[in-house]
């Protein structure tokens, strides 16, 4: 048996189709969706992902403002231009990009970004109210992962799922969407013992501990959906060394999975295209808020 795969490249396109069509509309009522994205340092990494980001705001339509701070910024300077951006009604989606350097304290950043523009989804006001199933921004990657269940006609309702990995930005809202869509959930982590134990009887296993190649083909239910969140590069020494590759071992798990996601090519394009979902529902709240 192989795996079907669960294509964010295709997804991802046809719902940013969509969101390109709402963008009109919108902008013909008078509000163009602005995101505005603030790096601090040079991780060549993240300036690859706020790139993306910008470049994904231009193709659907909607504005972008950058900001870029040296590594040794003084976090008042950040914090004060997160004030700024707050109380500028032309921005709709304000975005921190992580890591930050050390001398940063990561919640308080977070926290200072407006909940309305949060859009991002780490606010703790956003995340109690995903917790109690309220309307709030939803996190971009656990979000696109329920996108792409739902893509691939794959039963979340009463199904088994796993979740591996326990970390606020994928893990732990994770849970929660696929507890609201029915699933009975449990979540493994580096103390979880036995973890072979739990992926084995998972109906939708979801991947997100930072190993490259960890979970492996005798790890997983036949017929399971595993959606790999993971983004490594091969080991040395191993075939394809240096070449992207997730937290899962996709040669040995195809043969095993019902359905897959492809690292790259998979959750990755998805988690974009959901920050511009966010950004786009934030103008539309405004709007309504302003009566336009």
């Amino acid at each position: 048996m192989s795996a079907r795969i669960l294509d964010g490249n295709a997804l991802s396109a046809d719902v940013r189709a969509g969101l390109a069509e709402s963008v009109k509309e919108i902008k013909a009522r008078g509000v163009t969706p602005c995101l505005a994205v603030i790096l601090v340092g040079d991780n060549p990494a993240s300036a690859v992902y706020v790139r993306n980001k910008v470049i994904g705001c231009e193709k659907a339509g909607m504005r972008s403002l950058r900001f870029d701070f040296p590594a040794d910024a003084d976090p008042k300077v950040v914090l004060d231009k997160i004030a700024e951006l707050n109380a500028d009604d032309g921005v709709h989606g304000i975005l921190v990009q992580l890591p930050l350097p050390p001398q940063f304290d990561e919640k308080e950043v977070l926290e200072a970004i407006s909940v309305d523009k949060d859009v991002d989804g780490f606010h703790a006001e956003n995340v109690g109210r995903l917790s109690q199933g309220q309307r709030a921004f939803f996190p971009c990657t656990p979000h696109g992962v329920m996108k792409l269940l739902e893509a691939g006609k794959v039963e979340v309702s009463g199904a088994d799922a796993v979740v591996i990995g326990r970390s606020n930005i994928v893990g732990k809202p994770m849970a929660m969407l696929l507890t609201q869509a029915g699933a009975t959930v449990t979540v493994c982590h580096s103390k979880t013992r036995d973890l072979a134990s739990h992926t084995r009887r998972a109906d939708i296993l979801i991947v997100a501990i930072g190993r490259p190649m960890f979970i492996t083909g005798d790890m997983i239910k036949p017929g399971a959906a595993v959606i790999d969140v993971g983004m490594n590069r091969v080991p040395a020494g191993l075939p394809n060394e240096g070449k992207l590759c997730g937290d899962v071992d996709f040669d040995s798990a195809r043969e095993v999975a019902g359905a897959i996601t492809p690292v790259p090519g998979g959750v990755g394009p998805m988690t974009i295209t959901m920050l511009l979902a966010n950004t786009l529902e934030s103008a539309e709240r405004q709007a309504e808020r302003q009566g336009v």
